[in-house]
C-alpha cells in the first residue's frame, strides 16, 4: 500500500529544511506517482517537484528519487538521464532498471564513466547488441564478465570473440561464455582450444610424462571435446563453419575425421573431406558412398590424408550405410556403439591378408567402445 501525502507532509516540507523531510516526501510522492493515484494535475505538479529535487544538493534526496523512480515508465527522459549521469550511488538504480534510457544514452555513459556504472548497465535485462559491443570494448574484466553472465543480453558472435581476445586468460569470462545460451560453434571450438592449451602448459610445467605422450594426450582431449560440440540438430552451415575453423587452425586432422565417423557424425565427416579435397559437398557425398569404395579412396587421397586410417575408414563408412538411427531413445549412443563393435570385429576377424590397423587407432576404438558401453548403461539406469 502506498502512503499518501497528507496536509502534515506538505506543512513539514514547507517548514522543515532537513534532508530527512525531503527524502520522506520524495518516497511518498514517487510511490503515489508510480501507483498512478494522482490525477492529471497532480501528476504535473509531482513532475515539477521531481525536476527540482533532481538538483537537490543532498545526495540522499537524489538517491531516494532514483531508487523510487527506477522502474517507472512515465517519467520524462530528461529526468531519467539526469539521474543516470549523477554520482554512482544515485545513477546505478536507474542505469540498471530504467526503460526510459535509450541505447544512445547507455553507450555514451559506458564510454565516459567508470566500472560501477558500466557494471550496472551490464546487468540490465535485454541489453541490445550495440550496447553489448560497447561494454566489451570499454569495460574491464569485471564488467565484461558481468555482461557474459547476463543471459538476457543480445551478444553477437563477434562480440564474444572480442571478449575472448581481450580477456582470454580470464577463467570467469571463458566459463561465463561457455554457459551462455546458444554459443556459436566457432566460439565453442575456440574455448576448447583455450582449455586444451592450458592443459598442455600445465602438464609441461609439472613434467607429467614425455613430451610426445603429453602432446598425444592433449590432442585426444581436444579432438574428443571438439566433436562433443557437434549437435545432431546442427544444420550443414554450422557443421561447415566448424570444419572451416578447424582447417584454418590446422586442426582438421585425419584422426578427428576418423573419430567423427566412429561417433556417427557423418555430416562432419563428409564436410571435412569435401573441404580438404576442395570439391562440393554433393560430389564428396557421391564419392564417399560409392559402392565400390574406389571413390572414397580417391577422395581420401585428394584430401591429403594419411593412409594409416583409410582401411578403418572404408569399413566405417560401409557400416554407417548398413546401419542408421532407429529413432528410439538413446539411438545415437547405440549407433556409435554398434559402429565401433563392427569396425573392431572386422579387423579382429581378418585372417591372412588382413588389412592392417595401427595400434594407436585400435586402442582408441577399444577405449571408445568401453566409454560408449558405460554411457549407455548409465543412460538406461537414469532414464
Amino acid at each position: 500500500m502506498v502512503d499518501r501525502l497528507t496536509a502534515q507532509d506538505v506543512e513539514r516540507l514547507l517548514t522543515d529544511p532537513s534532508p530527512e523531510a525531503r527524502v520522506e516526501t520524495v518516497e511518498k510522492m514517487a510511490g503515489q506517482f508510480q501507483a498512478e493515484t494522482f490525477n492529471e494535475e497532480e501528476r504535473g505538479m509531482a513532475l515539477e517537484i521531481f525536476s527540482i529535487m533532481v538538483e537537490d544538493a543532498e545526495i540522499r534526496v537524489r538517491q531516494a528519487l532514483s531508487d523510487h523512480l527506477k522502474e517507472c515508465p512515465d517519467i520524462p527522459h530528461e529526468l531519467a538521464l539526469s539521474l543516470a549521469k549523477d554520482v554512482d550511488s544515485v545513477a546505478i538504480p536507474v542505469l540498471e532498471f530504467s526503460e526510459i534510457l535509450t541505447d544512445q544514452d547507455l553507450i555514451e555513459i559506458v564510454m565516459t564513466t567508470g566500472e560501477d556504472k558500466q557494471n550496472a548497465i551490464a546487468r540490465r535485462e535485454g541489453i541490445s547488441a550495440n550496447v553489448a559491443d560497447t561494454l566489451v570494448e570499454q569495460g574491464n574484466e569485471k564488467t565484461v564478465a558481468t555482461l557474459m553472465h547476463n543471459t538476457t543480453a543480445d551478444v553477437r558472435e563477434t562480440t564474444l570473440a572480442r571478449a575472448l581476445d581481450r580477456f582470454g586468460d580470464s577463467e570467469e569470462i571463458s566459463t561465463a561464455v561457455t554457459r551462455r545460451p546458444h554459443v556459436p560453434i566457432n566460439i565453442a571450438e575456440r574455448l576448447v582450444t583455450m582449455v586444451t592449451t592450458s592443459l598442455e602448459a600445465l602438464l609441461a610445467d609439472k613434467g607429467e610424462g614425455a613430451p610426445d605422450h603429453t602432446a598425444d594426450l592433449v590432442l585426444q582431449v581436444r579432438e574428443r571435446a571438439t566433436l562433443g560440440l557437434v549437435d545432431p540438430r546442427f544444420g550443414i552451415g554450422e557443421v561447415t563453419s566448424l570444419v572451416e575453423s578447424l582447417s584454418e587452425s590446422n586442426r582438421l586432422t585425419d584422426s578427428i575425421i576418423f573419430r567423427a565417423l566412429c561417433m556417427g557424425d557423418i555430416a562432419f565427416f563428409e564436410s571435412s573431406l569435401a573441404h580438404l579435397a576442395k570439391i562440393s559437398l554433393i560430389n564428396a557425398q557421391i564419392l564417399i558412398h560409392d559402392e565400390g569404395q574406389l571413390g572414397l579412396q580417391a577422395l581420401w587421397g585428394k584430401a591429403g590424408l594419411g593412409k594409416e586410417l583409410l582401411p578403418a575408414t572404408l569399413v566405417g563408412v560401409k557400416v554407417a550405410e548398413e546401419m542408421g538411427y532407429d529413432g528410439e531413445k538413446y539411438d545415437r549412443e547405440r549407433f556409435r556403439r554398434r559402429m565401433l563393435e563392427r569396425v573392431l570385429t572386422h579387423f579382429e576377424n581378418k585372417e591372412g591378408g588382413a588389412i592392417p590397423i595401427d595400434e594407436e587407432s585400435l586402442e582408441y576404438l577399444l577405449s571408445k567402445l568401453e566409454t560408449c558401453s558405460s554411457e549407455e548403461t548409465l543412460n538406461r539406469s537414469s532414464g
